[in-house]
């Protein structure tokens, strides 16, 4: 049984019955033959429905914002902003995607010569709570797009969300079995990847569910692509504008309630302007509302489940007990519901709970570093390499520091890390391999194929 609980109050919205092997077998099947079809068909006819799924989108934005918010928790604003960009998806492939897969001609000895992108199949999803649409849509626009079947299998809570994801494409006009979803829980995942009919995996989630699917998949020489944890580090430098680095962290960090892979985490200072830096964030930090996501005039919601908010809220302790010094939160509310409040810890250090690991929450971690090149350096010391930020006046020296000192795979000078349509997504180190989104995205999950002709 898959249960789907409201966070803001812990109570049971619907409950699902799980799906067998055998049934999730069927329709693998259905899909497979599906796309024996959708291979053949015309990238105007994709475009065409994939335009459709942005208008059923748009048209039903209040009742798909609704149902992100009741089953993970997401303050509404937020989850209508989440249907928009997943629209937005959609218009970027049906607009793009045959542009993106056309013919390259390579000039060779041969009389032509050229690259073609030939899709693989069915390819299998398996996705997580914190962006319930918005993980669903980045994979599926540009799949379905390059000829592509999909199945997904998403996190339990959120089961509402997957099927009215599968019904969108449906309202689309998109065929029948094209994109299914599969009522199957975390521990059902390994006969699905096994099966002939499944030819690709992506999986957003956890690192040790990333292992665990690579190393399935690997076995089976199964191609995947994994976007998994990240302990983004923000670099504050001494001629930074305090006040907009300051909101802009904060910002970062309380987007979904802080729960976010690419959501500020480490908040990097040099020594000169930290005292500054830190009365900002805390001030702006403490201006946030948290309470009823539904409730317009909240910032912030619950944590999804309370069992993610005692996880949490352990690291806190475990930082305190480390070293660290509470300035703010770090306390659980006496409130029904999943909520932690804003936190602030500072005196953070490599070692401790809240340097290490990734904190799945509306925690901060304030670390103050003797230099630029110290803060370099502490950025870089993680398993994580997903996004990275700099904020400094110097425009120049930004860019310079983002694109060659940084490891990770998003970095952001004087802004915030954020997915876009257009650019690749993706990390490196223990967040994963692989990218999403923009060209490099659509031709992830297709045969890149040579065709040459004496």
């Amino acid at each position: 049984m898959l249960t789907s609980i409201n966070p803001s109050n812990n109570k049971v919205l619907k409950q699902y019955d799980e799906m067998t092997t055998e049934q999730s077998y069927e329709i693998i099947s259905l899909a497979h033959h599906t796309f024996l079809e959708w291979k053949e068909t015309l990238f105007t006819h994709r475009s065409e429905l994939m335009k459709k799924a942005a208008k059923v989108l748009r048209q039903n934005s209040e009742e798909y914002s609704v149902l992100m918010t009741m089953e993970m928790g997401k303050p509404i604003a937020q989850s209508r902003a989440e249907v928009e960009k997943c629209a937005w998806v959609c218009d970027y492939y049906a607009e793009n995607a045959e542009k993106f897969l056309t013919d390259e001609i390579v000039k060779t000895e041969a009389s032509k010569s050229f690259v073609s992108y030939q899709p693989l199949g069915v390819v299998l999803a398996v996705m997580p709570w914190n962006f319930p649409f918005w993980q669903v849509f980045r994979f599926a626009a540009p799949n379905l797009m390059a000829g592509n079947a999909g199945v997904l299998k998403h996190a339990s809570n959120v089961t509402g969300c997957a099927l009215a994801i599968e019904d969108v494409f449906r309202k689309a006009g998109f065929p029948e079995n094209l994109f299914r979803t599969l009522l199957v829980s975390s521990k059902n995942v390994k006969p699905i990847i096994e099966n002939e009919n499944i030819k690709a995996v992506t999986l957003t989630g956890s690192v040790p569910a990333g292992k665990s699917v690579a190393s399935l998949a690997g076995s089976l020489i199964k191609k995947t692509v994994l976007e998994l944890g990240g302990s983004d580090p923000y670099l504050v430098l001494e001629d930074a504008d305090l006040e907009k680095a300051a909101m802009s962290c904060v910002n970062s960090r309380l987007i979904n309630a802080g729960q976010s892979c690419i959501a500020a985490k480490r908040f990097i200072v040099v020594k000169k302007v930290y005292d500054e830096f830190e009365k900002l964030y805390l001030k702006f930090m403490s201006d946030k509302k948290m309470g009823d996501p539904l409730n317009e005039k909240n910032d912030l919601g619950p944590q999804a489940s309370t069992q993610l908010r005692d996880e949490l809220h352990n690291q806190v302790l475990r930082s305190i007990e480390q070293g660290a010094e509470l300035i703010l939160g770090g306390k659980i509310p006496a409130m029904d519901g999943a909520y932690y409040p804003p936190t602030i810890l500072k005196n953070v250090k490599p070692g401790m709970a809240a340097f290490d690991e990734e904190l799945f929450g509306p925690v901060a971690a304030l670390i103050k570093a003797k230099d630029e090149d110290e803060a370099i350096d502490l950025a870089n010391k993680s398993i994580f390499g997903l996004g990275a930020a700099v904020f400094t006046k110097d425009n120049k020296k930004g860019e310079w520091i983002a694109k060659e000192k940084l490891n990770a795979g998003c970095c952001f000078v004087n802004d915030f890390v954020k997915s876009d349509p257009r650019l690749p997504f993706g990390g490196i180190k223990e967040s994963g391999y692989g990218r999403e989104l923009s060209p490099f995205g659509i031709k992830e999950f297709v045969n890149i194929k040579t065709v040459y002709i004496k």
